[in-house]
């Protein structure tokens, strides 16, 4: 099998868990695609220099991260995409809790969406996305701290809100089981 080949073999097996992230870093599809494919351009310059295949996922994540990154730090607009037309209706449900989750992830500065990202979809550990990110474990904590403390703060309500079926404060869900009445 050639280089181009194991590459090419390589892209299939990894876009689409690299498209999700992508679309968790920078919340649109459009841009998630677009990331990944300067993602998948980057490591595919750089395959003849992967030496373990085996790691091929992990430096693409890492490319993703750092191309990511680099584009937000050029980035000098000051409009904030969201996921929703305006003036549109919500339907309750699942897609809204979706929508109010990445609206909320979209608040968080790029750093700091990277790091939760990455510690919670991507479940990797906090010394991973240290090397990931080029910082120092510390830091990584100290980011996921914030940025989970912002998240809970944003959709404490708007989470119970967003979903009928999570039940309030203190109250014990419905399941429909006569025996939970």
């Amino acid at each position: 099998m050639t280089s181009a080949e194991e590459f090419t073999e390589f892209a299939a097996a990894a876009s689409p868990r690299l498209r999700r992230t992508a679309f968790l870093l920078c919340g649109d599809w459009q841009a998630a695609e677009d990331l990944t494919q300067a993602t998948l351009a980057k490591v595919f310059v750089a395959w003849r220099r992967i030496s373990r295949r085996d790691a091929a996922l992990s430096y693409a994540t890492r490319t993703l991260a750092n191309t990511y990154l680099a584009a937000q730090r050029r980035r000098r607009v000051s409009e904030l995409l969201t996921s929703r037309p305006p003036d549109r209706a919500a339907d309750p449900g699942t897609p809204e809790l979706r929508i109010v989750v990445l609206d909320a992830l979209a608040t968080l500065p790029p750093k700091a969406r990277a790091v939760v990202v990455l510690r919670y979809w991507e479940d990797l550990s906090v010394e991973q996305v240290a090397v990931l990110l080029g910082c120092s474990p510390g830091n990584v904590k100290s980011q996921s701290a914030r940025s989970l403390d912002k998240l809970r703060a944003l959709l404490g309500d708007a989470v119970t809100a967003a979903d009928p079926r999570t039940p309030a404060p203190g109250k014990r869900p419905e399941t429909g089981d006569q025996h939970d009445r």
